[in-house]
């Protein structure tokens, strides 16, 4: 089942339990505006060659819209489409002010120099510059795209409406950048983690973790799990999969893979095949690469007790289904992996006051907004009798539909 016919099916089991009008309800999965815009570049040789890029706007009734652009060659707007309303449920159960949003360019990054990489990004700006902004829609990095990238989208915006730090977030620091973004979604992956263990009386402490995903996600988790005291056993990339049952030495790993570009041959560990990861002997499973990875086939074959959804939507509904049949607890990334737009709300409040805090301050706020988050969550949860998938769907769309309604939707 494809990203977005999921994201649809649980929006509609949300909209049932919550006893939605059929209208409202309609009129909630309908984006906002859907934009695709044509961008020609010279590339270095001088050849003209042309790509499409597009956003899509899903809503705006709490805030401005917000979500990632991604460089990548398969842009499908179905995906697309998925994942900027996934943003705006995400939004509201952080509740953090903004609505969902998402876009991007079909293109292969790494076949394109700095330099066109740079005169893409810029004549995609100056399409839709009008589009976005400090108040409308608050673009940030995704895919194939990161801090280099929001640079010059800032530059070329401020060219049209002056200095607008607060237009993009996830900014080199120099530019107005939040200190710990790097880490967040990582981050908050871990403090979602506690917030859950907290529930059954347990802690990071002594409990063992499997990850798959060792890039910005995986990597920044593993290394905070380790630094609490939990034993993080295995762990998966492309590039191969390292498993230690006495616990991998993080820190080593990451300098190792920094060192190498690979997992492959590390010496703290032993080999493994990366796709017996995810059925892997271990209290705690965290999925950080691509979604759809648990699936009927695999899903029976699980033996981790929690699953930590860090990747977007690596859950199938089938393996939704077996797994909760099994007594797997899943922690849902629309809650699981909100770090990330956490603290990118929080460069947007500090770019917009023209006031910088201290890395402290950033990670002492996302502890707090994800471990109210929770709380919030279960208490869908005990209102509604259902799992936390469903108590975190409908805390979102229950503000949404709120905020909607208070506006002055009419029937």
């Amino acid at each position: 089942m494809n990203a977005l016919a999921a994201t649809n099916r649980n929006f509609r089991a949300a909209a049932r339990i919550l006893g939605l009008d059929s209208k409202v309800e309609k009129s909630l999965l309908i984006p906002f505006r859907e934009i695709k815009v044509e961008c020609t570049i010279p590339k270095d040789d001088g050849t003209l060659v042309s790509y499409i890029g597009f956003r899509v706007q899903h809503d705006n009734s709490r805030g401005p819209m917000k979500g990632g652009i991604r460089y990548h060659p398969e842009v499908d707007p179905d995906e697309v489409n998925a994942l900027a309303q996934l943003m705006t449920w995400k939004s509201a159960v952080a509740d953090i002010p903004y609505g969902g949003a998402k876009g991007g360019i079909g293109c292969t990054p790494r076949d394109l120099s700095t330099s066109e990489l740079e005169r893409l990004t810029r004549v995609f700006t100056q399409k839709i510059h009008d589009l976005i902004g400090t108040h409308t829609d608050v673009p940030a990095p995704d895919m194939g795209t990161n801090s280099q990238t929001m640079a010059w989208i800032l530059d070329e915006y401020s060219k049209f409406h002056g200095h607008s730090p607060a237009v993009v977030t996830g900014k080199p620091i120099d530019l107005g950048g939040s200190l710990g973004r790097e880490a967040a979604t990582g981050r908050g992956v871990v403090f979602a983690t506690e917030a859950l263990l907290a529930e059954y009386g347990k802690s990071i402490e002594g409990l063992t973790f499997a990850i798959q995903g060792f890039g910005n996600v995986g990597s920044w988790a593993a290394k905070i799990f380790h630094e609490k005291g939990g034993k993080v056993i295995a762990v998966s990339d492309i590039t191969g999969a390292v498993k230690n049952p006495n616990g991998i030495d993080i820190p080593a790993l990451i300098a190792f893979k920094e060192s190498t570009g690979s997992l492959y041959n590390f010496p703290g560990g032993e080999s493994m095949n990366p796709n017996e990861l995810l059925v892997h002997e271990c209290d705690v499973l965290v999925p950080c690469a691509l979604g759809g990875v648990l699936n009927k086939e695999n899903a029976t074959h699980v033996k981790a007790k929690y699953i930590i959804e860090a990747a977007n939507h690596p859950t199938d509904p089938e393996a939704d289904e077996i797994l909760s049949k099994k007594g797997v607890i899943i922690l849902p990334d629309i809650y699981a992996n909100s770090g990330g737009v956490t603290v990118s709300y929080f460069e947007w409040v500090q770019n917009i006051q023209g006031f910088m805090w201290e890395e402290e301050q950033v990670n002492k706020e996302l502890k707090k907004y994800m471990t109210k988050a929770f709380k919030n969550i279960k208490g869908m949860c005990q209102t509604h009798e259902c799992n936390l998938r469903m108590g975190a769907f409908t805390l979102g769309l229950n503000r949404v539909a709120r905020a909607t309604l208070l506006r002055g939707w009419e029937a």
